[in-house]
């Protein structure tokens, strides 16, 4: 890592990105954004605005049609293989729901990608593992498996897992969904605290309000493929913008509507009791 990389204020940086499927939707057009190094920045909008996505194409999954998708100042749509592989190294994934594999234990999920992309001796696995169990609260769980721990114990077990190889950038899908108002609350508060003891940056997908503007330190919203709002949580609350307006107050009436586009209710119910006479 060359010195000008390791000083640039932001670890994960977006620049006029657009990104489409073959189909012709446009789910990104022109985003542009920030993700400071060493913060909590979460991503936020209605359900289809692209925020999974910016998660793939983070991660190389997904390249970019137009503008730099930037990891440490560099284009990840430019890494060739290797290089992407390499930079993959310093990032980790919370997968929505934990994604475990159901087959191993908890003490064999942690320890996967330390196996499988380290030649760290058996010992030194164990030690590393048990340490990353115990930073989430679950050291004395290692021998259960997945279908014998609780929604909110698998989605711990998947960050210590998304840990193992110390990343510099850890990225949660939706780490709150499905789970009750404990396990939402200690996840959310170890989501904080793993980022301020680590020294990671962390990007945040949620649809949980309350719970991501409390630990966040930078708020994007994405809304019709571009960014609606980004700033601190107290800053996008007061936002003009009638979208975000809707979404950050859980209004039922406001730009995104109930109903899908469609003919109106009039033509709709005329036409078919048309039909029917006839």
């Amino acid at each position: 890592m060359t010195p000008a990389l390791a000083s640039t204020p932001s670890l994960v940086e977006f620049r006029n990105v657009g990104f489409g499927y073959d189909d012709g939707r446009a789910i990104l057009d022109g985003v542009s954004f920030s993700v400071p190094r060493g913060r909590v920045t979460a991503i936020m909008g209605a359900s289809g605005g692209g925020k999974t996505t910016t998660l793939r194409l983070i991660g190389g999954q997904l390249r970019a049609r137009r503008g730099e998708v930037l990891f440490d100042g560099q284009d990840v749509a430019r890494l060739d293989s290797k290089a992407l592989y390499k930079a993959r190294r310093r990032m980790g994934m919370l997968f929505q729901f934990g994604a475990l594999f159901t087959d191993m234990s908890v003490f064999d999920n942690v320890a996967f990608p330390l196996r499988e992309h380290t030649p760290l001796p058996e010992a030194l696995v164990r030690d590393i593992v048990l340490m990353k169990l115990d930073a989430v609260g679950l050291r004395g769980a290692r021998d259960l498996m997945p279908s014998e721990v609780s929604g909110g114990m698998a989605r711990r077990v998947a960050l210590a897992r998304a840990i193992a190889l110390d990343p510099e950038l850890v990225m949660y899908d939706e780490p709150f969904a499905g789970l009750d108002p404990i396990s939402l609350g200690t996840a959310a508060q170890l989501i904080r605290r793993l980022n301020d003891t680590l020294g990671l940056t962390s990007i945040v997908v949620s649809h949980d309000l309350e719970e991501t503007f409390g630990i966040a330190d930078h708020v994007v919203i994405l809304a019709n493929g571009r960014v609606a709002a980004q700033g601190a949580p107290t800053e996008v609350r007061q936002s003009s913008d009638p979208l975000v307006h809707q979404f950050v107050n859980a209004l039922a009436d406001g730009p995104v509507h109930f109903h899908y586009p469609g003919v109106s209710v009039a033509d709709d119910f005329g036409n078919a009791g048309g039909a029917d006479r006839s």
